[in-house]
This record gives C-alpha cells, structure tokens and sequence, in this order.
C-alpha cells in the first residue's frame, strides 16, 4: 500500500472517476472486456474489435489509462490526466515527476496541479523504485 495518499494542497493522487464514456462502456461490456483488461491490449486491435467505432488514438489513451491506473497510489482520475498528456506506465515511473506536471498542466490548460503534486509523485516513484515496480 502507497504512503502517499493525499498530502496537504496535492491533487488527490489517488482518487478514482469513470475514464470512459457510457458508450464506451456499452462497446467493451458487449464485447465481454471488462476495463482493467484493455491494459493487456494493443490499440490497433482493441479497435479493430469494436469494429472502429473507438479510434486507433482513444484505444491507445485508455490502453495507457488503466497500465498507469495499476502504478500502486494512483488513481483513475489522475491517471486519464497522464495519458491525455501523452505519457504510458514507464514515463510515469522515470520520468522527471516536474516535467510530468508541467505536461498535464499544459494539457489540462491550467495549473491543475502544483508543487505538491510533484512532491508526492516524486514519493510514488520512490516507493516503486523501492519495491522494483
């Protein structure tokens, strides 16, 4: 379990919200795939099984959602921010945790997290290094 929950002033790093459309969930609940398993996907073929009506691009943002989702700490919530700025499981891991927010911050198109964040991130990928995730 994380030691890292929600320090003071930090965007609630572990806090869980839908990452997906209801039509969305209607395809791959149709399709009998749950959501945790898209992550075992790649993004050509998980569209090519809903038959294109989700892109190639949104295939690859959900795929990368639920492997950063799985990182021990962080949510849903915070991880649909991180593939929407383009970053997958390993950037999360090792990647500067400032360069990582700066990038969510320019996607999301305002400071939606701030120094704080950045420190219990840098803390995350500590605890991950540490138990060689």
């Amino acid at each position: 379990m994380s030691n890292v929950k929600a320090l003071p002033g930090t965007f609630p790093l572990h806090e869980n919200r839908d990452f997906i459309t209801e039509s969305e969930w209607v395809i791959f609940k149709l399709l009998c795939r749950p959501i945790d398993s898209l992550g075992d996907d790649q993004p050509e073929s998980l569209s090519t099984a809903t038959g294109g009506q989700v892109s190639i691009d949104r295939c690859d943002e959900l795929i990368r959602t639920v492997r950063i989702h799985k990182l021990q700490g962080l949510g849903s919530w915070i991880a649909r921010l991180f593939a929407k700025a383009g970053f997958n499981d390993d950037d999360i891991r090792n990647s500067d945790a400032a360069e990582i927010i700066k990038r969510v911050n320019e996607q999301a198109g305002y400071p939606i997290c701030n120094e704080a964040t950045i420190r219990a991130l840098e803390a995350l990928q500590l605890q991950w290094r540490g138990a060689g995730v």
